[in-house]
């Protein structure tokens, strides 16, 4: 039965189109998320590349990589993140200080201005490789307009050596950034005029939302993506950045639970990334709901006080 769905469009069956997306890890994942259905790439984690190693990889190796997953992926959108780690992803080589509480440090964006040449090398790899398809370059853990600024002038600086070097590239290759700093949210006017595309982390978003580390049993069953506060965030990020005529997904872990289906569907998203083994089973639930029910069903759910 769900099989049926693999190659059909994901849509509600009242006709609201939301693309689902994969969630990957590594360029040999993309095959088998595209087989299993996926209409593109919503989130191709980088950090693989980088870790289990002594030195960062060079950029022919991550163009190779980079390359390799926009071929698979042909006319179908690949939303690549940046490098990051810290946090509970250490690497080695860049010898990071401890940190009592690395979620909250020196993570993801926060660390490229030090280790910028790491970071320009990614960059100029992906430059390179959007000749070959629909990258869209996604930037980690930003919180303020500085950091987006900064990111947009070293992918300037990087296109601007390619096209003088005669390198072919995607001068209108997309630049968007993950949101799972809550004060991020409170920018999105600003954000919007510089940036194509956001997607929601909600993994990161509700650990930082609701003050609670999700690895810590304790507290887990304050760790809620149904809590309607966070909900009413969700919705306030959704209908901002569809109000500046931009572009939001969501690729945390919440988009790939069934219960909160109905609920994304209702916020309106343009696309759901998730882990390939249920790209099929989203499609086929996607296909039993009515968005206008799903929409009612949110703004109840908005309403209520637990």
């Amino acid at each position: 039965r769900l099989r049926r769905f693999v190659e059909r469009p994901a849509a509600t069956a009242d006709g609201r189109r939301i693309e689902v997306a994969a969630n990957i890890s590594t360029a040999d994942e993309a095959e088998a998320a595209l087989r299993a259905g996926a209409e593109g790439i919503g989130l191709f984690r980088t950090e693989m590349l980088f870790v289990d190693r002594g030195e960062p990889p060079s950029e022919d190796e991550q163009f190779e990589q980079y390359r390799r997953v926009l071929g698979e992926a042909g006319d179908r959108p690949v939303i690549i993140r940046t490098l990051d780690v810290g946090g509970d992803k250490p690497i080695r080589y860049l010898h990071l200080p401890r940190e009592d509480n690395p979620f909250l440090g020196y993570r993801a964006v926060r660390f490229y201005p030090e280790f910028e040449a790491i970071f320009r090398t990614q960059i100029a790899a992906l430059v390179r490789a959007s000749a070959f398809g629909r990258l869209k370059v996604m930037i980690p853990m930003v919180s303020q307009a500085d950091e987006v600024r900064w990111i947009r002038q070293v992918i300037a600086e990087e296109q601007a050596r390619c096209a003088q070097a005669g390198i072919a590239f995607d001068t209108s290759m997309q630049v968007g950034v993950m949101v799972e700093v809550p004060s991020l949210a409170f920018l999105l006017d600003h954000l919007c005029r510089e940036l194509d595309f956001f997607s929601i982390g909600t993994n990161d978003l509700l650990q930082y939302f609701s003050a609670v580390d999700r690895a810590n049993p304790k507290v887990a069953p304050l760790y809620d993506p149904m809590n309607p506060a966070f909900l009413r965030f969700l919705k306030k990020i959704v209908d901002e950045v569809h109000a500046e005529h931009r572009w939001v997904g969501l690729c945390g872990e919440m988009g790939g639970q069934p219960n909160s289906l109905p609920l994304l569907v209702g916020l309106g998203l343009d696309e759901i990334s998730v882990a390939s083994p249920v790209i099929a089973a989203t499609k086929a639930e996607l296909a039993s709901l009515s968005a206008s029910a799903c929409a009612d069903l949110l703004d109840e759910a908005l309403t209520c006080s637990t």
